[in-house]
């Protein structure tokens, strides 16, 4: 069954607000942000892979390897090194190692660094994970809207 066959109803909410006649613009353009390049909207992939860098080297080089403790068995430590290791690195860098190591960075608004509260608000909901899944049409997860930050391409 092609969309011409399909009853009006669901070809918007099957084909999305596009199908619909919407135009939303690219992810970032209500923020003044750039489609390509260099301080364009970071994408979805970079953003994951970027925490799950993160989370590897909190779990097993500082937690196993630098502290010495089973992650298996105290399982609140990893998270912890994760809350510390991000805050610090996001209010002094506006980066983790993972999103170093993948070319992109955290920026408020104006394109500046996040500064101490900004990095605070936005780790602790990132240790929550659910504000950090919840994203809007411009990339931001919950956790970056509240800080009032965008993860950007460098």
């Amino acid at each position: 069954m092609n969309s011409r066959q399909q009853p009006r109803w669901t070809q918007t909410w099957l084909g999305g607000v596009r199908s619909a006649g919407v135009d939303l613009g690219y992810p970032g353009e209500r923020l003044g942000l750039p489609e390509e390049g260099s301080g364009a909207a970071a994408g979805a992939g970079r953003r994951i892979l970027a925490v799950l860098i993160d989370w590897m080297i909190c779990t097993w080089a500082i937690t196993r390897g630098f502290l010495g403790v089973e992650p298996a068995q105290q399982a609140w430590v990893p998270l912890a090194v994760f809350g510390v290791t991000t805050f610090l690195l996001t209010a002094t860098m506006g980066m983790t190692f993972g999103m170093r190591l993948l070319g992109i960075r955290v920026a408020t608004l104006d394109g500046g660094r996040p500064g101490l509260v900004a990095a605070a608000a936005r780790t602790v909901l990132l240790c929550l994970a659910v504000p950090a899944l919840i994203w809007d049409r411009d990339q931001r997860g919950l956790h970056d809207r509240a800080a009032n930050t965008v993860v950007v391409r460098m």
